[in-house]
């Protein structure tokens, strides 16, 4: 009992609560400075989410991409990589489930579906590992890759979508074939028809084997080990070179994961875009939130993910521009970036702890 007190009281507990807290306070403050009364905006926000059997389940669907794109950045941070192409892997994923799911005909459920979500896992990751081999062979910034990737990433699905599976007279493709939807309808239903999927127990899973595959296997150990010091891994006779294309290569996995359900399992056809979904930045600021902590990215994305569907709430139920709910996320994301801010608060809390542990 000691051992879980100390966990929950322990600095790297209270820091990331202290700073949400923070980021909702000075939302707080925004909304007072814009003449809206923030307690009725807090409140409108939370009934949103928590109102109703729909909208809790729509808002367990707006987290589950987060979560799986939040993975994917923090993969590549714990291997001391930049992923900043998770959007364009979400986008290829997206791709690779819907050519499966509407060109393949005859199929099983069975067969059909995870052939559709493998495929759109390993488009994403292999233009992932675009951006690896580019940075192992031939030195360049992964930074400046993924971006670019990004945009290929983007134009190149709608060319796909426009030449190869594009429904007459739509800007989207024809509707995936039934044997590869992954909505799960007896949920939905139960939940007022909230379109719920199979892909949010995947991306709890997919949390797990972050967790299995970075510290419980030997090729975790490289990978990160890799991050720590490329040196020192060479000297210790590690494949730097693979081992960068590698992580990667699981990191856009996890990333094409989230554009892979959005198919099968939300929309069920892609559509022409003009610009990406925002997932995979989204997925930037879940990682930071949840410092790069698989248990901590379910929670950021919870976190992340609630607020942005509550904010439609805040819009009718208080009148507040949702602009208001990105501001209290970023501040929350600063907070959490900002440490020395958040410890200098509790300053008053672990001098008094101290003193009784003088005394």
């Amino acid at each position: 009992m000691n051992k879980v007190a100390r966990i929950f009281t322990s600095e790297s507990a209270v820091n990331p609560i202290v700073a949400i807290v923070l980021g909702l306070i000075f939302g707080a403050l925004v909304m007072l400075a814009g003449g809206y009364n923030p307690i009725t905006a807090y409140g409108a926000l939370f009934s949103r989410i928590f109102g109703n059997a729909y909208d809790m389940g729509e808002a367990i669907r707006a987290i589950t991409p987060l979560i799986l794109t939040g993975l994917s950045v923090a993969f590549a941070f714990r291997t001391g990589l930049f992923n900043i192409g998770a959007e364009g892997q979400v986008v290829m994923g997206m791709t690779g489930a819907t050519f499966i799911g509407v060109k393949i005909h005859g199929l099983p459920w069975i067969i059909h579906a995870p052939l559709a979500v493998i495929v759109g896992a390993l488009l994403g990751g292999l233009w992932g590992a675009i951006a690896g081999y580019l940075k192992a062979k031939r030195g360049v910034n992964e930074v400046i890759t993924t971006i670019m990737l990004n945009w290929i990433a983007l134009f190149l699905s709608n060319y796909i979508v426009n030449q190869f599976l594009l429904e007459p007279k739509q800007q989207r493709s024809y509707m995936i074939q039934d044997s590869a939807s992954l909505s799960i309808t007896w949920l939905s239903e139960l939940l007022n028809h909230a379109r719920m999927h199979w892909g949010t127990v995947i991306a709890i899973l997919a949390a797990v084997a972050f967790y299995v595959i970075l510290w419980k296997t030997k090729q975790g150990y490289e990978l990160r080990a890799v991050g720590h010091n490329i040196d020192a891994a060479k000297y210790a006779g590690m494949n730097v070179n693979k081992n960068i294309i590698k992580a990667m290569f699981i990191s856009g996995i996890f990333a094409g994961l989230a554009g892979v359900f959005e198919i099968l399992g939300v929309f069920h056809y892609q559509v022409i875009a003009a610009a990406s979904p925002g997932y995979g930045f989204d997925g930037i600021a879940v990682s930071l939130l949840g410092a790069n902590n698989p248990i901590g990215i379910v929670l950021g994305a919870a976190l992340f993910g609630g607020l942005s569907y509550g904010s439609a709430g805040m819009s009718f139920g208080a009148d507040v521009p949702p602009e208001i709910v990105r501001i209290v996320i970023g501040s929350v994301i600063f907070f959490v970036a900002t440490q020395g801010i958040v410890k200098w608060v509790l300053i008053p809390f672990y001098g008094k702890r101290k003193k009784e542990r003088a005394s």
